[in-house]
């Protein structure tokens, strides 16, 4: 049965270890759902947050192969409940003086910011789990969508244990 997993992945600071992660799916096939990267507080790494789907198998296969690697020093999983998990979306509607009202109201109820105005249409921001995005990208359909891009998932395991400290 398919399922998606989150793997969050401490990773050095180095050139090239996104491309080999990357690599180690493509090269086994896999396919990545959403990937994001950024420098943690201690800039000599990174958290690589993967999201994946499969099965048991596959899954089992994925983590075992990304621990194997030089540059990676921790892995996790990010289980629902266990995780603190979110993504950012920006989307551009076409928005005239006579539907801004209308869409900030439903901004308002998602607590999205509108975070650009023009002539002719706005941006509006918002961060959540998957499914308030989904939700709300379901609601403003309505409305022209001009563009949209999505973060893809970032999240961290609840609570201080198991946190890996490094000198």
């Amino acid at each position: 049965m398919e399922q998606k997993r989150v793997f969050s992945l401490l990773v050095d600071n180095t050139s090239g270890v996104l491309s080999r992660a990357a690599g180690l799916f493509s090269r086994r096939g896999y396919n990545i759902d959403s990937l994001t990267v950024g420098a943690t507080y201690d800039p000599k790494y990174s958290r690589m947050t993967v999201v994946a789907h499969g099965d048991d198998l596959i899954l089992e296969q994925i983590e075992k192969q990304l621990r194997k690697m030089e540059d990676v020093i921790d892995v996790k999983m990010l289980a629902d409940g266990e995780a603190v998990c979110r993504e950012l979306v920006l989307i551009k509607v076409r928005a005239g003086e006579g539907q801004r009202q209308d869409i900030i109201a439903v901004a308002n109820v998602f607590r999205a910011n509108v975070v650009d105005v023009g002539t002719d249409s706005m941006i509006i921001e918002l961060t959540g789990n998957e499914s308030k995005l989904n939700a709300f990208i379901e609601l403003i359909h309505n409305h022209e969508i001009l563009e949209l891009a999505r973060t893809g998932l970032t999240g961290l395991t609840r609570g201080s244990e198991g946190v890996l400290y490094l000198d």
